[in-house]
């Protein structure tokens, strides 16, 4: 990489940040609390940097609480900052897992897809540990529900990944990333 090379690969680096993180931003207006913490980490797995993919998810997630706490009337309590503290730990969480998912796999798709799947069952494993401390097991555990975040997400990061697609096709540079395959 060139010395002007890498500026730019940043800046790309950081654009993409921001505009997952709107995008984020919006799925949780738009669906009342439902950051697609899963698809993010699929995302960053397969598209970003190690760093910059934990910086989308931190960036995901204060945006969520400040959407939840300013405009969704989150209650100020004790309980609720920590399950707060404790969804950022399992999406952090989640991009480790989809990162490590990622890895193995030479076809863009399937590193994908296995990003997907290792990440959101992290998180949902971090979840269920800290429910058994916080309360919530039965919810934690519902099969239903985690049906139907899956489905939920996964028609998220479908959406996301055509965003990116249309968006690198008109020309904003794509993320750069150092160690797994990234054609799509």
């Amino acid at each position: 990489m060139t010395r002007n090379a890498l500026p730019s690969s940043r800046r790309a680096s950081a654009l993409w940040v921001v505009l997952l993180t709107l995008a984020s931003a919006g799925t949780t207006l738009v669906l009342a609390c439902a950051t697609p913490f899963a698809a993010l980490a699929a995302l960053a797995a397969t598209r970003m940097r190690t760093r910059d993919g934990f910086a989308l998810i931190a960036l995901a997630w204060l945006a969520s609480q400040l959407i939840g706490f300013c405009v969704l009337d989150y209650p100020r309590d004790p309980l609720t900052f920590t399950w707060g503290a404790a969804m950022l730990t399992a999406a952090l969480a989640a991009v480790a897992a989809a990162r490590w998912g990622a890895r193995a796999n030479p076809s863009p798709l399937v590193s994908l897809a296995t990003a997907f799947g290792t990440g959101f069952v992290a998180y949902k494993a971090a979840l269920v540990a800290w429910s058994l401390v916080l309360g919530g097991v039965h919810t934690a555990l519902s099969p239903y529900w985690a049906l139907r975040q899956f489905g939920r997400e996964a028609l998220i990061l479908a959406g996301l990944m055509l965003a990116y697609q249309a968006l690198v096709r008109l020309g904003v540079p794509a993320p750069r990333r150092t160690s797994a395959p990234t054609a799509a």
